[in-house]
Order: C-alpha cells, then sequence, then structure tokens
C-alpha cells in the first residue's frame, strides 16, 4: 500500500540513535536472524525492522543500478551488526526485552534511528500511531464526539472536556466544556491519560456508552448514555463572511475531505468581493487534496506542483477544471507553522498570481511521504519526492548537520534573498526558495506577554466559563461588561492567579474577547466561539486590508493575459 503526504499532521520527533546513524543506508534483508532464543513478540519486532529495511532497498532499487559488491557486502556486513548488538541486548540487558521494551527498542529506537539520519520527515508508524494517521487521513471515527485534555485540578490529574462538538451525540446530549470525565462505562478513569479514556469512547457505530460527569454547579454526577456515531473531523472548522462580502476560510489540515468542505464553503458563500483563507499552523496533509484545492482557484491546465524523485517518475500535476465563475480577490494568510500541502496552495496560488500571500515566511518543507504499509497495522512514511512550485522552487530548509530540535523550533536567520534562489511568478514578480514561501506583505504575529501567557497556563478563561454559567446564561447579544470584567477578576484572586489592574487595562481587549469566546463555545457550540475569536483577531483584520491590493494584482493579471492572447493571434 503507498500513499502521498506532504507532511504528517502529527509527527513525532526522535533524537538519533548510534543505531539508526550505523543503519541508515540498510537496503537489504539477506541476513539471518540472530540465534539467540527469544519471545515470539521480540522475533515480530526483529523481523519488522528488517522487513523496513527491505523496503527502503527495494524503492531505492526500482530505478537505480545494483549497488557494487563492495558496497552490497558493507551493508550486509553493517546488518550483521545490528542482528549481533541485538542478540547480545537480549540476552545479557539487566533485565528481560520483552512486551514493551522489545517495542521501544525497534519502535523508538533502531527504526526511526535509521530514518531520521536521513531526513527530518521520514518516520515510522507503530500500530497505535498508524491507526491515528489513518483516521487523520480519513477525516472520520466513530464515538461520541468530544475534545478531552488532562488537567491539574487541585492536586489531581483529572480528564476534562474541551468542547462537544456541534451535532455529535455528545453535543446533543448536553455535554458541557469544563466537564470532568468521572467513569466510561462504569470504569473510573482515575489515573488514565486522555488517549486511554478516548478509547474508552469509542466503539462500533450504534452501540452504546455510559459516561458519567462532574459539573460545577451539579451535587451529584451526570450521566448520559450516548450513541457511538460517525464523527466527522473536519479540515475547514470556521467559515463565514467575517466582513460584508468578505468570505473567511480557516483550513487546519489536507485530509481525504478538504477540497469538498472547501468547495462547500465556497458554495454557501455565494456571490463574494474577496475571500481570506487561513492557513496558520496548517501542517499539511494529502498531496491530492492540496492539488484539488488550488484547482478550485487556478486556470484549466496551469500546473500546481510539480514533484521530482529517484525511484519513481517524476509528476506534474495541474488543475483539470479550474476556476469556475466569478474570480475575486485572494488573500492567503501564513506563519511560520503553515507547511508542506499548506505550502503547495501557497505556492501554487502565488506563483500564478492568483492570490496575495500575507503573515511570515511558512515553514519550509519541501519533501513528500509516501507511506508504505510494513505489516498489517504499521506503516513507514519515507520521503520519494522533492516538491517544486510552478515556478520551479524547491521551498524545503536546509537539515544538513541540524538537530531536530533545531530545525523544528530555532529556524532564524532565513531572510528573504539571502542565499536563496530567486524565481519569478507569471506577471515577473520576484519570489525565493529553499527557505518556505515568503510572504508578499509582513503581517507579524503578535507575541503574548507574561501575564497572557499565566491566564492560558491556568486554564483561566476556560474554568471561568464554567464558573460563571453555573449561575447565568448568555445571549447572543452578550458583552464582557464591566460587571463581568469584575467578576472573572474575582474568580482569578480566589484561584491564586496574580494580577495587577494594570496587568488586566494593558489587554482589556484581549481579555473580554477571551471571556465571550469561552462563554460562546459552551452556550452555543465551538462554531460560535471560533467566530468571536476570529471577528477579533488582529492579523485577520490586518489581512482583510490587503483586499484592495489583491484586487489590483488579480486585475494586473488578467490585463497580463489579455495582451498575451491578443499577441497570439
Amino acid at each position: 500500500m503507498r500513499r502521498e503526504t506532504a507532511l504528517d499532521a502529527h509527527l513525532t520527533v526522535y533524537t538519533p540513535s548510534n543505531a539508526g546513524r550505523i543503519f541508515s543506508r540498510c537496503f537489504s534483508s539477506e541476513v539471518p536472524l540472530p540465534m539467540a532464543p527469544r519471545t515470539r513478540r521480540a522475533l515480530f519486532s526483529a523481523t519488522l525492522f528488517l522487513t523496513t529495511c527491505a523496503i527502503l532497498g527495494s524503492v531505492i532499487n526500482q530505478k537505480v543500478a545494483a549497488q557494487s559488491a563492495s558496497d552490497e557486502s558493507t551493508l550486509r556486513d553493517s546488518l550483521h551488526s545490528f542482528t549481533n548488538v541485538y542478540s547480545v541486548v537480549e540476552q545479557n540487558y539487566a533485565e528481560p526485552l520483552t512486551g514493551d521494551k522489545t517495542d521501544k527498542a525497534i519502535y523508538d529506537g533502531a527504526i526511526p534511528g535509521m530514518l531520521h539520519v536521513l531526513d527530518p520527515h521520514s518516520n515510522f508508524y507503530d500500530p497505535k500511531s498508524y491507526a491515528q494517521m489513518r483516521e487523520d487521513q480519513h477525516g472520520k471515527y466513530y464515538g461520541v464526539g468530544m475534545s478531552i485534555q488532562p488537567q491539574l485540578i487541585g492536586s489531581v490529574m483529572k480528564i476534562v472536556v474541551l468542547t462537544p462538538f456541534e451535532g455529535t451525540p455528545s453535543y446533543k446530549a448536553g455535554i458541557r466544556p469544563g466537564d470532568i470525565i468521572v467513569s466510561v462505562d462504569g470504569k473510573a478513569t482515575e489515573g488514565m491519560d486522555s488517549a486511554a479514556v478516548a478509547t474508552l469512547l469509542k466503539g462500533p457505530k450504534g452501540t452504546h456508552v455510559a459516561v458519567a460527569m462532574d459539573r460545577e454547579g451539579s451535587s451529584k454526577p451526570l450521566v448520559f448514555d450516548l450513541i457511538r456515531d460517525e464523527i466527522p473531523r473536519n479540515s475547514v472548522d470556521l467559515a463565514f463572511l467575517v466582513r460584508p462580502g468578505i468570505g473567511y476560510i480557516h483550513v487546519t489540515s489536507f485530509m481525504e475531505t478538504t477540497s469538498r468542505e472547501v468547495g462547500d464553503a465556497l458554495d454557501k458563500f455565494g456571490d463574494i468581493k474577496g475571500l481570506v483563507i487561513d492557513l496558520r499552523g496548517n501542517p499539511g496533509g494529502l498531496l491530492n487534496e492540496a492539488v484539488n484545492m488550488s484547482d478550485k482557484f487556478l486556470q484549466k491546465g496551469q500546473i500546481v506542483v510539480s514533484q521530482k524523485g529517484r525511484a519513481f517518475p517524476d509528476q506534474v500535476y495541474r488543475a483539470t477544471h479550474g476556476e469556475e465563475g466569478p474570480k475575486y480577490p485572494i488573500v492567503v494568510l501564513v506563519n511560520r507553522n503553515t507547511a508542506s500541502a499548506a505550502e503547495i496552495v501557497s505556492g501554487a496560488l502565488q506563483d500564478h498570481d492568483r492570490a496575495l500571500i500575507v503573515g511570515e515566511t511558512t515553514f519550509g518543507k519541501g519533501l513528500v511521504q509516501t507511506v508504505f504499509q510494513v505489516s498489517e497495522n504499521t506503516g513507514l512514511a519515507l520521503t520519494t519526492y522533492h516538491y517544486y512550485t510552478p515556478s520551479g522552487r524547491l521551498i524545503q530548509r536546509n537539515y544538513s548537520n541540524i538537530s531536530l530540535y533545531d530545525y523544528y523550533y530555532l529556524r532564524d536567520g532565513v531572510e528573504k534573498g539571502a542565499n536563496r534562489e530567486v524565481k519569478l511568478t507569471d506577471s515577473g514578480r520576484t519570489v525565493y526558495g529553499g527557505g518556505g514561501i515568503t510572504p508578499d506583505e509582513t503581517i507579524d504575529t503578535p507575541k503574548p506577554n507574561q501575564f497572557e501567557d499565566s491566564l492560558l497556563q491556568h486554564y483561566a478563561f476556560f474554568n471561568f466559563s464554567k464558573h460563571y454559567l453555573a449561575s447565568h446564561t448568555v445571549a447572543k447579544d452578550f458583552q464582557v461588561d464591566d460587571a463581568v470584567l469584575a467578576q472573572f477578576k474575582d474568580f482569578l484572586k480566589s484561584k491564586s492567579i496574580d494580577y495587577t489592574d494594570a496587568d488586566i487595562s494593558g489587554v482589556q481587549d484581549w481579555v473580554k474577547m477571551s471571556i465571550k469566546s469561552e462563554l460562546f463555545t459552551s452556550q452555543f457550540g465551538q462554531l460560535e466561539g471560533l467566530k468571536i475569536r476570529a471577528d477579533w483577531d488582529p492579523e485577520i483584520s490586518k489581512a482583510v486590508t490587503f483586499v484592495p491590493e489583491a484586487q489590483a494584482l488579480a486585475d494586473h493579471t488578467k490585463n497580463n493575459n489579455v495582451k498575451t492572447a491578443s499577441l497570439s493571434h
């Protein structure tokens, strides 16, 4: 099984081990397993490592000439060294190498170590992460529809509902943000992490699950009898008119339903005067969905992206249908965490002068992974291609001699035009490759101050919301007035969260928005809470101001197309 993904949204970062450095060139499996006694589980894990090596070898060698005899001998010696090391460890380690230790040695050690010396994005999925990856790509699962997380309440870690998803069994039953999950089908959740509780909540469609909740203001636990159903995981979590005539779409990732969701949002908008596409924080996903989304805004036949590799033929993806209906100016909002498939969309629209890109320089991931199924429930995401924008830009950042931590978190020094390739858009505008998508207009992300960080770390708005709603209700015309703000200050004091009046007044608009957003999420659903944040968001507001500039770009491109057409006649 092969599946191309521009970036896995749940990439786990590991530190490459010495074993990984030794076996990064593992392209053959013609080596006997160690002969020491082992459990069936240990045998499977060692076999899995060698199977992974074999897949690497088969991929590389599909289009590559056979290696020299000396190279083959070196590779076999390396593999033999690994199996010898594994045998010594298994026989002599202070504790038996069974169960979880075996899995960790292979899943968290040897295989990831081997892959991560190749590039930062090749990755191995153990059974648990592979199942999660497939669920994320499908965009749906079967359960009750709520987001949960652990939260320290008093001195005890408990599992708290962040939000029930609208239209799901949890939402319809009246479960609220802030409810604490006490038990699932009579099994106490004390000591469980959120993943274990989520597993209990999931199950076949149509089956019942009893969930007991503690709620502030209620003297005893509330028990909900929920019937599991298909739960969509929408990649477009917000689409509305952010200003009169201006549509706004927030795309969180690229999964199997993304292009359809974007199309549905555009249909719902109808006749608009401009569009803001928000790709901030979008880590990527499925390559074909990035192509299909771009297709909705480009002309038929225009290149969306091309990819070049070694083991497979080069491919060029084009818009097959093209934009239908009247054109409108487009502004694409990006930041430093916009990556991969989201950069494909941004690069295509920028290179064809179809959209104005605003925000921060993006992550800079120009590698495409193909997901190979190694066994029935494990997978290997192996980099098989580099991708290029229509103008020929490879936007991949340099990762040579850089630690994984530095690659992901310390990305300073990538400056516009500094040691980067220069390309031209269709209209002749200069764009840069080799370090992400450089925006046409810069919008800096506001950095929170220490007081804002403190409120978020203490879940101040989230907890105040459930406290306030225990004795109040809110209507759609609700505003955070002085009385509500005073109650919020009293709540902070009751929770021993330090602040001064100057702290509050310095970020008062943000505080009021955050209070209102959490209250609306609890009272009216997640969508209404997100709208409150988007209406306030200064980056979105700034992006909207660039719609006239995007219109000028569109007009200039249209005029150039007309001139070109006239000359061709």
